[in-house]
C-alpha cells in the first residue's frame, strides 16, 4: 500500500488552557473543563493526510473534534497512533474511558460507543493511558515524532 494511503487510529493529545463552553456543531453548547483531553478517531483512507488535518489551523468545521480545535485555547500537545489495516477506534474508546471523563456523545456519530473524547486533569495521565491502551489491543503506538516517517 503507497505511503499516503496507510491506514490507522489515532488518539490526539488536546490542551484547553481554561473553561470554556464551546458549540460543537449538532451536539451543541458544552462546558469543557481546563486541563486535557483525548479525542479517538480513525483514517480508513489515508491517515497521515487526517493527521496532518487536524494539526492545521484553518480547516473546514466539519467534524466534533474540529470545532475544538477551532478555540483559540485549545491546541493539540500530541499525537499517539498505529498504523493498521483494522478500525480499533472503539476499542481503543472503550479503554481510554476505564480512566477518562467522557463527553458525551462527542466523536461518537458513526458507532454505538458513548464518547469518543475523555477528559484528563494532566498531560503525563491522559499520554500514559493512550500509550497502554494501544499496547493492550496489540498495536505499536508511534507518536508525532514518527509522523514525518510516514
Amino acid at each position: 500500500m503507497p505511503k499516503n494511503r496507510l491506514k490507522g487510529t489515532y488518539c490526539l493529545i488536546i490542551q484547553l488552557k481554561s473553561q470554556q463552553n464551546i458549540k460543537i456543531g449538532r451536539l451543541g453548547e458544552i462546558d469543557f473543563k481546563r486541563g486535557y483531553y483525548v479525542y479517538v478517531g480513525s483514517a480508513l483512507n489515508s491517515l497521515k493526510s487526517r493527521l496532518e488535518r487536524h494539526l492545521k489551523d484553518d480547516k473546514k468545521l466539519f467534524w466534533h473534534v474540529d470545532y475544538l480545535l477551532n478555540n483559540p485555547d485549545a491546541n493539540v500537545e500530541d499525537v499517539v497512533f498505529a498504523v493498521s489495516d483494522e478500525k480499533w477506534e472503539c476499542s481503543l474508546a472503550a479503554h481510554i474511558s476505564k480512566e477518562g471523563s467522557e463527553i458525551h456523545a462527542f466523536g461518537c456519530s458513526d458507532c454505538k460507543c458513548p464518547s469518543h473524547l475523555f477528559y484528563f486533569q494532566d498531560l503525563e495521565g491522559s499520554k500514559r493511558i493512550c500509550l497502554e491502551s494501544f499496547e493492550k489491543l496489540g498495536l505499536k503506538p508511534l507518536d508525532l515524532s514518527d509522523l514525518e516517517r510516514l
